[in-house]
């Protein structure tokens, strides 16, 4: 049985703004109406043998993971919860012991949550092949056939075809020879041209016990706090939580430096299938479909003599005149302008936007949390103004502030609140007062979104200025 393993643990810096720390890449519809965590999971359906995939992402993203399987009516095999990032080799580790717990000898599937493939049939030619090696105890990786010099890709030369079980060699498979770093223009150039190597996908496959076998060789102390922290582990509604103290001892290593850059073991399966990791607003424009001038325009855009260009507005009118090769993105509290050969330089932005503490590297003016969202309308010294959307059915925690008071408004539905030690039904068009340091609570008893204004007031208006009492969705003690 394949057990498919999605990793979602990555930040996806270099797609600012759209893609930020609490709200990253794999969550968002860049390519068609599914994110591409959902595209990543719905690719597994056409795939033979596959049981629900574990999914491993960090804690703070529970909810968005458990509403991206609730949005394709699928039901997860596990989400497991990371109290701390500390690359793929830990994920995958953890990943085989609970794979382990519930079958004997699985064959695990990795899979980035980020990735587009345009063919996917030719995955799963490729998992079938790969498949058959990992079976007879080989860790396979999934080599992207070189398309053209790019130098913001790994590569992988190709060793010598496989035996098949049976004898015979493999015209689909090959040992590894060697992995290289990300290569300067000319050797990207040179390796393309000589054929014998691939890009370094990230994506494997291999037994989960041969996977912590050649990983305990190498790095016996991951092995430890890995297992360590998965039995130690609290499961959190739909939720499995590795134990903070345990992981936090784990080194943080990839799989490629941990394990597959030591394993005699290694096999390479070539893929051809319109592959990207999508790291970078350039790589979002090569696979985007593009007018007449090259331009790709998503939103409320209007262009004059544009040539080569990403332009993508979200909530507002982008316009732009006599421009060429360049990235316009947009979005309600930033707007990102940078040349297209410069977009890797992105996440130089994004760092200093956190040095500075500024919010627009965190989170969108649009949060969404389990119940439903907030976004922000106006932020001023001692008062900001909230638009809230609770979704049928559901409800806040029971809170107190000790810095604001609130005032809410019913636009659309109806609201049941608890106010102190009182409890009313809110219509549309009436309102209600919270004063500071009142216990309080928002639910949605009806059927359809209710949606409020919310306006605050007093001298600290921070998110972390929450006192939860009780809530439904087991964060006590945070976000």
């Amino acid at each position: 049985m394949i057990v498919p393993v999605v990793l979602s643990g990555g930040s996806g810096t270099r797609l600012w703004p759209l893609s930020r720390s609490q709200a990253p890449k794999q969550f968002i519809s860049f390519i068609d109406q599914k994110s591409m965590f959902q595209d990543t999971v719905l690719r597994l359906l056409d795939i033979e043998k596959v049981r629900s995939p574990i999914a491993i992402c960090n804690e703070s993203h529970r909810f968005m993971v458990a509403e991206q399987f609730r949005e394709l009516e699928l039901q997860p095999g596990n989400i497991i919860l990371e109290p701390i990032g500390r690359n793929t080799a830990p994920a995958i580790a953890v990943s085989a012991f609970q794979a382990l717990s519930q079958e004997k000898s699985p064959v695990l599937l990795i899979l980035p949550a980020d990735h587009y493939i345009q063919r996917n049939q030719e995955l799963k030619r490729a998992v079938a092949v790969g498949c058959d090696f990992a079976e007879q105890g080989r860790l396979v990786t999934f080599g992207i056939v070189p398309s053209d010099p790019k130098t913001g890709y790994g590569y992988i030369k190709k060793g010598e075809p496989l035996l098949r079980q049976g004898g015979s060699l493999a015209s689909d498979a090959f040992a590894i020879e060697r992995f290289v770093e990300k290569p300067d223009k000319e050797s990207a150039k040179t390796y393309v041209e000589s054929g014998g190597y691939c890009w370094n996908s990230g994506m494997f496959m291999f037994r989960a016990d041969v996977y912590l076998s050649e990983l305990e060789k190498s790095d016996p102390e991951m092995i430890k706090a890995c297992q360590k922290a998965l039995e130690a582990a609290d499961k959190d509604m739909d939720f499995l939580r590795l134990n903070r103290g345990w992981f936090q001892q784990c080194p943080n290593n990839s799989i490629d430096y941990a394990v597959m850059e030591h394993t005699d073991k290694g096999a390479m399966v070539p893929l051809e299938s319109g592959w990207s990791d999508l790291g970078s607003w350039n790589a979002l424009w090569e696979v985007k479909e593009k007018d007449d001038s090259g331009n790709v325009v998503l939103g409320d855009v209007l262009i004059h003599e544009v040539e080569g260009s990403y332009l993508h507005a979200t909530s507002r009118l982008v316009a732009a005149v006599g421009i060429k090769d360049q990235v316009v993105v947009e979005t309600a509290d930033a707007i990102m302008i940078a040349s297209k050969d410069r977009v890797q330089d992105v996440k130089i932005l994004v760092n200093r936007l956190k040095s500075a503490s500024r919010q627009e590297a965190e989170t969108h003016s649009k949060v969404y949390r389990p119940w439903g969202s907030y976004e922000t309308i106006n932020y001023e010294p001692r008062f900001q103004v909230k638009r809230i959307t609770v979704k049928p059915g559901s409800k806040l925690s029971l809170q107190k502030h000790f810095h604001r008071a609130e005032h809410w408004v019913d636009v659309h539905g109806t609201a049941k609140i608890i106010n102190g030690q009182s409890e009313m039904i809110l219509s549309e068009d009436q309102s209600t007062y919270i004063p500071l340091g009142t216990k309080h609570r928002l639910e949605n008893p009806g059927r359809i979104p209710l949606e409020l204004i919310e306006i605050q007031t007093g001298s600290y208006l921070g998110e972390d200025d929450i006192v939860r009492l009780s809530d439904d969705y087991g964060r006590l003690e945070d976000s």
